[in-house]
């Protein structure tokens, strides 16, 4: 059982899908591992660490080849990955409603094609869930970015010459970048409300010492949405959420946007008359850019500045803070593989009547098998 570790060809991707501590621990279930020349060196990992923990190092074309599994932390064009053989498994987080058309070109090359952010957000799968793995630490990294933009000290200070104003953060989506963002901003001093359209969330956001803010007029969902995501609001509820924020967001200093609905754009949260309302010197940070934004005219991986407010579009920042979130991703992909892994036979099987399997397959046989491509 050959196991392939690719070098990310995407610019601004910094991350690698195997570190030396996976690297042994696939060793010790029988695999040899073979990674791409130079793929750890953004996330501070020499290819001589990769040796040292026994892997091969060689081109592009050398680790493809004959390998059973290849591992990749965004999907690669198939033109890259044509040396392939027919019945590999890729396993990586693959963008499969973004890049609808690659999906196709993996089952022409007769591959398996895992979608990583596909996994099922169920008791068993917690371990393999990139999505919230990397999520973590960029809710985290959003309060920093959003430290390093404000004109301001987050804390209250008392001095001799005056006394400092604490911040008020507003956090807006309460899922696990949210709440790290409230804690991260807690740790700083700030003065942290958070809101969401679940109910479940509102004691979540109060055991992290945040003010919720919910909208008590209308009722959001009352549990969540499939896999502990939210899903589309009703027109009623936006109206009310609308009319809450807009009443919020005027007194804070600093608002981060986390909203996503799988497979859909980006909810707006934000108008460019709520923008309006803020003062000037506010920071918004829109983790939700890349799939078209929370707020009203962000841009992905830029700073604009609308109504005297920067807005700080988010763009892959999980690959910002490559070390540990290559640490992350590569323990939630030994975690799913050591899962499956069959011993006699030497290799990870992946039963066709597995609530996994069926999640993350999306190409089999030559053909798009994944129901949520197909439907």
């Amino acid at each position: 059982m050959k196991i392939a570790v690719l070098k990310e060809q995407v610019e601004g991707e910094r991350r690698v899908a195997a570190i030396p501590e996976t690297v042994k621990k696939f060793a010790s279930l029988g695999a040899t591992l073979a990674v791409e020349q130079g793929a750890g060196l953004a996330a501070s990992i020499a290819d001589a660490d990769y040796e040292a923990a026994g892997a091969s190092l060689g081109t592009r074309a050398d680790v493809l080849k004959d390998a059973d599994i290849v591992l990749a932390i965004q999907g690669p064009s198939a033109e890259s990955i044509k040396g392939i053989k027919q019945g590999a498994w890729l396993v990586a987080g693959l963008n499969p409603f973004g890049e609808r058309a690659r999906v196709d070109d993996y089952a022409a090359l007769g591959i398996d094609a895992l979608a990583m952010e596909f996994m099922p957000r169920i008791t068993r799968a917690q371990s393999m869930d990139i999505l919230s793995s990397q999520s973590n630490l960029s809710g985290y990294k959003a309060v920093i970015d959003a430290a390093a933009e404000y004109g301001r000290a987050f804390p209250m200070m008392m001095t001799a010459a005056g006394t400092v104003s604490a911040a008020k953060v507003f956090v807006m989506g309460v899922g696990v970048a949210g709440l790290q963002a409230i804690a991260t901003a807690r740790r700083l001093g700030a003065q942290v409300s958070a809101t969401d359209v679940r109910a479940a969330t509102k004691e979540q956001i109060e055991s992290l010492g945040a003010k919720a803010i919910f909208v008590d007029s209308v009722k959001g969902i009352e549990g969540e949405g499939t896999g502990g995501y939210a899903t589309e609001m009703s027109d009623e509820y936006k109206a009310a959420q609308a009319e809450l924020v807009s009443s919020h967001i005027a007194k804070q200093d600093i608002v981060i946007t986390t909203a996503l609905i799988p497979g859909r754009p980006a909810p707006r949260l934000i108008s460019d008359a709520q923008l309006a309302t803020m003062r000037n010197g506010s920071v918004i940070v829109d983790l939700a850019a890349e799939q078209g934004g929370n707020v009203e005219g962000v841009v992905a991986g830029a700073i604009t500045q609308i109504h005297g407010v920067k807005v700080i579009g988010a763009q892959n920042m999980p690959a910002r803070l490559a070390a540990d979130t290559s640490a992350l991703f590569s323990r939630n992909l030994y975690n799913f593989l050591s899962a499956f892994w069959d011993k006699e036979a030497g290799k990870p099987v992946l039963p066709d009547d597995d609530e996994i399997t069926q999640a993350i397959r999306l190409t089999q046989g030559g053909k798009v098998v994944n129901e949520r491509l197909l439907g």
